[in-house]
């Protein structure tokens, strides 16, 4: 399966930000994905690096873009994954989301952040409460969105649900955010598509990691796309998907060590030599 990873530079102009996510939808088209993933927040304008307060976002604006995305994937028989703040009912503080859009032009789900940081929450976003997984072709995919990276237990769940792609929207901000990345691909042996900001490219580079942690695919050089195949053949992916993620569900479930357990002196006496 194929799909398209963005790296688009990051606006307050909701407007400018509708249509650079069409440009790209066209070019992923064009390409022949099937999925296109955007970073943290991108039509809407994220949270403290676009916006100060959410007055200043066009709300109505916002929801026409939408619109017109959601139109143009039906079109383009394209799934879309969009970042975008998603306003609630006065005075409750928006979500900060991914909207998930099929191929038939539908939102069929939506992330909400779950985990936000101190300013996040004390100032910006009401917080999610659940996962979202959603299937395409035979792979199922998972979604996170930025400091989350940081809560390994939301990536072993996701493992849990059967991932097999799990999309990571970001803004970051520190270089050590892609270290972690590939190390969550690599423990729970499943893609990671990480997608962000053209403004933090330099430290974060978006594009595909591997179930095995290896850096598969990145955005090229003066670009904010790049494709990349999920390919469950690939003769690199065979210890991670073939051996390691089966027997590591495996040892999980403890069957097996409680199957050798014994009952030893020596075993059960931990300060004997």
């Amino acid at each position: 399966m194929r799909i398209a990873i963005t790296q688009p530079a990051a606006s307050a102009d909701v407007r400018r930000n509708g249509r650079a996510v069409r440009e790209m939808m066209s070019q992923a088209a064009d390409q022949g994905a099937r999925l296109v993933h955007f970073p943290e927040g991108h039509l809407s304008g994220y949270a403290k690096e676009q916006v100060s307060d959410w007055a200043q976002v066009d709300w109505n604006a916002c929801r026409d873009e939408l619109r017109q995305i959601i139109h143009l994937a039906a079109l383009l028989r394209l799934w879309v994954v969009l970042g975008s703040a998603h306003p609630l009912t006065s005075p409750h503080r928006p979500h900060n989301s991914l909207y998930v859009i099929s191929d038939e032009g539908r939102i069929v789900d939506r992330y909400d952040k779950r985990f936000c940081s101190n300013t996040e929450l004390t100032r910006f976003y009401t917080p999610g409460t659940v996962p979202v997984v959603f299937d395409i072709d035979g792979f199922r995919f998972g979604l996170a969105i930025c400091i989350e990276i940081n809560f390994p237990e939301l990536f072993g769940e996701y493992e849990q649900l059967g991932v097999d792609c799990l999309l990571l929207s970001a803004y970051p901000v520190d270089e050590i955010f892609h270290v972690k990345a590939r190390a969550h691909a690599a423990i729970n042996n499943f893609w990671v598509s990480l997608s962000g900001p053209a403004q933090t490219g330099h430290m974060v580079p978006s594009g595909l990691i591997g179930p095995d942690g290896s850096r598969l695919a990145g955005i090229p050089p003066a670009g904010d796309l790049v494709v990349a195949d999920l390919d469950r053949s690939d003769p690199q992916l065979h210890i991670a998907l073939g051996l390691a993620r089966p027997w590591r569900a495996l040892a999980r479930k403890g069957q097996i060590y409680r199957d050798r357990q014994v009952h030893d002196p020596r075993s059960d006496g931990r300060t004997l030599i």
